[in-house]
């Protein structure tokens, strides 16, 4: 396996680890397998965070020599990131997404039909699918250079009365 990709692979791993245990949830019902499904959503939940804020610091770092743009590094679109890269991760996302919302709407209220159920938590999980994607654009993405541009001597004269 390629370390380019270990993220890849992470993703979609994840992604069919909650697809799991969020339809088991759904369909058994019961105490333990709510508990199950929630307990999974919130550990993927957490992990999307940290990858999230991971990513976040180290485009922070790479934005001071190199051009990156939101879009690129949590949707990955544009030319940095290889579009075979691109699709499996973005339909990774929208998995954890759709995943979410059918289990969810499954059953929409709790075992003694009170409304809402633990299920909705899976909502929390496409911030893996997020996190995961900055963190491969971050790691692997080729940006393009930091435009350099200088003030204009207008800019300059406008500004000299601020000391």
């Amino acid at each position: 396996m390629e370390h380019r990709d270990a993220i890849i692979r992470v993703d979609i791993a994840l992604t069919l680890v909650f697809a799991v245990t969020a339809t088991y949830a759904a369909v058994v019902f019961d105490t333990t397998a709510q508990w199950i499904g929630a307990i999974t959503a919130m550990i993927l939940f957490t992990i999307g965070v940290f990858a999230f804020l991971w990513s976040y610091w180290s485009a922070v770092q790479r934005s001071r020599t190199e051009e990156i743009a939101v879009t690129q590094l949590y949707m990955l679109m544009g030319a940095a990131i290889p579009s075979v890269v691109r699709r499996t991760m973005n339909l990774a996302l929208l998995a954890q997404f759709l995943i979410a919302l059918v289990t969810t709407f499954m059953r929409p209220n709790g075992p003694e039909g009170n409304p809402g159920s633990s299920l909705a938590v899976g909502f929390l999980v496409p911030m893996l699918g997020f996190g995961l994607n900055g963190l491969w654009a971050v790691t692997h993405g080729t940006f393009e250079p930091r435009r350099q541009t200088t003030p204009s001597d207008e800019e300059i004269r406008q500004n000299a009365d601020h000391g």
